[in-house]
């Protein structure tokens, strides 16, 4: 006998519907799956032999031949356990429901429980694309299928649930959708906690508002990692959109947890021995990397010359287009990787040239060739290169209270809503995602602005990228100021927030 039942496969970020056909039939004794199964879907039929045993369920001894349609795509993963157990089931007459409206999802264990599964989010909203009106996954996995409206996701615990609930003896109930409450950053990390440094916090609040890359350099203990660590607290909130899209990889990936949708921004931290695949991604069937996981949120690098060359060079065209393509043998798949990249390092191997009470003890070569670890291209990439300076004691012992995370929020949410309503008609959402033709439209200059930008340009050889990165860094500490114009003090402002790596090059 011939049956068949929905299920539904990943291939990066997008799904696809998987047709899983079960054949029972007389002959010799044999359980076959074709449809190119990868090693877990095939040790599959190990799972089932048990599952069916355990379950007081009969394993047909029969010739049983399941097909994963459409045949020429790779399956991966134990997530098609359960629709294979049911379509063998159906085939030998021992589930007799309509289950063409239902997908099924789940890997099952030996009891006949059912495991998590990676992907979920994603395979619940193409289910609902095709027309699937009710989707079975395991317990764990049903409030983030659940975030997708307009279709039932029933959470399962074992196999005998889905059995009891098409008999009617116990029916299933659906899972109700989340309601959406982004975080208020309500987090112990505040930028109150942090004394002095002025002007990094300053850098930092034009990172935010504008969406910009950012490079801290300074001494060992000047503060470097703490302002980073705090950077996604007065970042504004993230919409629904960013929120599904964030939840979507960070499930693909297998590291969403028990969460239903992700509501804060993704803050990832690699080590420095990072792989260039690590970071970027890739796999077999390529999985998402760092700079993808940290979509809508903050890359933080820290010892940015501690990244391998190759690894950091991975970055450059990420972060110029938002998106990182990852070509194998197997597949070529392009995921989303919108993100604010912090980096922090320190001046020199030993941390403390130019140091004003500290003694450097590298030489001039030294110093030239630890620097020479991030390209100047790279650099180009980075729209903010602060110098952090050393605390000084009274710095430190100031009963002074800092100005809070909150209060810094609000102004870079204002600044945002001023770009979020200039760019209402466009695709971009901030001042760092301008290209060359809005660069001349929204970033005009006033003849005292653009003598002090050609000054400038002249002066430190600038290249090309930085002139427009500049610009992009003067609309925003412009839209700070609340100001609808670029004026030579907004263009001298973003000129001191550049030009670091020209400085510390020359040295």
């Amino acid at each position: 006998m011939f049956k068949k039942v929905f299920s539904i496969g990943l291939f990066g970020l997008d799904s696809y519907i998987v047709e899983v056909e079960a054949d029972v039939s007389g002959g010799m004794p044999v359980f076959d799956i074709v449809g190119l199964p990868d090693i877990a879907v095939r040790e599959s039929r190990n799972r089932i032999r048990a599952v069916m045993k355990n379950n007081h369920l009969k394993f047909p001894v029969s010739r049983i031949t399941v097909n994963l349609a459409p045949a020429d795509v790779r399956k991966e993963g134990s997530l098609y356990d359960l629709p294979i157990l049911l379509a063998v089931l159906s085939a030998s007459d021992q589930f007799k429901f309509d289950i063409s409206d239902c997908a099924f999802l789940g890997e099952l264990s030996l009891d006949g429980r059912l495991r998590p599964v990676n992907g979920v989010l994603a395979m619940a909203a193409e289910a609902k694309k095709n027309g699937i009106k009710n989707l079975f996954v395991p317990r764990s996995n049903a409030a983030e299928g659940a975030v997708v409206e307009g279709i039932n996701v029933y959470g399962t615990e074992k196999i005998t649930d889905i059995f009891d609930h098409f008999n009617g003896t116990n029916p299933l109930t659906a899972e109700k959708t989340p309601e959406y409450i982004p975080n208020s950053s309500e987090t112990r990390l505040d930028f109150a906690d942090v004394k002095g440094q002025i002007v990094a916090k300053k850098a930092l609040e034009v990172a935010a508002a504008g969406g910009h890359n950012v490079l801290l350099i300074g001494p060992p203990g000047s503060g470097k990692s703490m302002l980073a660590k705090r950077l996604p607290t007065i970042l504004p909130d993230m919409t629904v959109d960013e929120a599904m899209e964030t939840t979507k990889i960070h499930s693909i990936a297998g590291i969403l947890g028990e969460t239903a949708l992700i509501n804060e921004r993704p803050f990832r931290a690699p080590h420095h021995t990072i792989s260039p695949a690590g970071l970027s991604g890739g796999g077999v069937i390529p999985k998402p990397g760092e700079v993808s996981l940290s979509h809508n949120g903050v890359l933080f690098l820290d010892e940015l010359p501690e990244f391998g060359r190759s690894v950091l060079e991975t970055l450059r065209q990420p972060l110029e287009d938002g998106t990182v393509t990852i070509s194998r043998a197997a597949a070529s798949l392009t995921y989303p990787c919108s993100i604010m990249l912090i980096a922090a390092m320190n001046p020199c191997p030993c941390g403390y040239y130019g140091h004003p009470n500290h003694k450097c003890t590298c030489s001039e070569a030294t110093v030239s060739r630890y620097l020479s670890r991030v390209s100047g291209p790279m650099l180009d990439r980075i729209d903010l290169q602060i110098e952090v300076p050393p605390f000084n004691f009274d710095e430190l012992s100031s009963k002074i209270k800092d100005e809070s995370s909150a209060d810094i929020k609000k102004r870079v949410d204002r600044a945002r809503k001023i770009q979020n309503d200039r760019y209402r008609d466009t695709d971009i959402t901030c001042n760092a995602r301008l290209d060359s033709s809005l660069i001349k439209k929204y970033c005009i200059l006033s003849e005292d602005a653009e003598a002090v930008l050609k000054s400038a340009f002249d002066d430190l050889g600038m290249s090309a990228r930085a002139y427009d990165r500049i610009l992009k860094v003067a609309r925003t500490v412009a839209d700070l100021d609340n100001s609808e114009n670029i004026t030579s003090g907004h263009i001298a402002e973003a000129i001191c927030f550049r030009g670091l790596d020209r400085k510390y090059r020359k040295s």
